[in-house]
């Protein structure tokens, strides 16, 4: 357990930061910052760079397309070239319909507040990703996404990890289910470790760099 504690603790230190927090989304139980998850997980949905889905949100909340207010107001091409300016072209024109077609969905099935939804399903995941999956270009994956994401700040969903927080944690070594890695951490740790994991699955981090750094603890 002490060495599994280490190379949590690595992992943490250096990569630490969850996807939202790269996007620049100031994750927090409002309906902003909940919404622009939802536009992350549709982007990090894609067969695409995780960097590029990144990218590419930013430029959409730096165009003032933080809300499903502003995200329906846009033009497809205002979106298409946010889109671009991310280099999120491959699927841009798609990307930037569901993107509207989204935003409407938000507005008229949860009047732009997704913990309409979160109270709807009672904080459940299967509930939550029923729900999520109802948006045009989020599948399981992407629900997955947003749900690992959400949970540091929708706290009943502690602990979540999906498949490929799990893939991660067996390159690294450590525990196969999310109760036993989040004894590795303090509870409210446990979304960035989540996010670290995933790093570790997609080839972002280095298993052997990680259980280096933790053997000279």
């Amino acid at each position: 357990m002490g060495d599994e504690r280490a190379v949590a603790r690595a992992l943490l230190d250096r990569r630490g930061r969850t996807y939202a927090e790269e996007a620049g989304i100031q994750l927090a139980d409002r309906p902003a910052p909940l919404y622009q998850l939802l536009v992350l997980a549709t982007l990090l949905s894609t067969r695409i760079r995780a960097s590029v889905a990144v990218a590419a949100a930013r430029e959409l909340f730096a165009a003032g397309y933080k809300t499903p207010q502003a995200m329906e107001a846009a033009s497809w091409q205002q979106r298409v070239d946010a889109l671009g300016r991310g280099h999120y072209r491959r699927y841009d024109e798609r990307t930037s319909t569901m993107l509207g077609t989204g935003a409407r969905l938000c507005l008229d099935r949860w009047h732009g507040d997704l913990r309409r939804l979160h109270r709807e399903a009672g904080g459940e995941p299967a509930g939550l990703r029923k729900r999520l999956t109802e948006f045009p270009g989020i599948g399981p994956t992407g629900a997955d996404i947003f749900l690992r994401e959400a949970q540091s700040v929708w706290t009943d969903l502690r602990p979540f990890a999906d498949r490929r927080a799990l893939a991660g944690a067996k390159r690294l070594g450590l525990p196969g289910s999310p109760d036993r890695l989040a004894g590795l951490v303090g509870g409210a740790e446990f979304g960035r470790l989540a996010s670290a994991l995933v790093r570790v699955a997609l080839g972002e981090e280095s298993a052997g760099e990680v259980t280096r750094v933790a053997a000279t603890r």
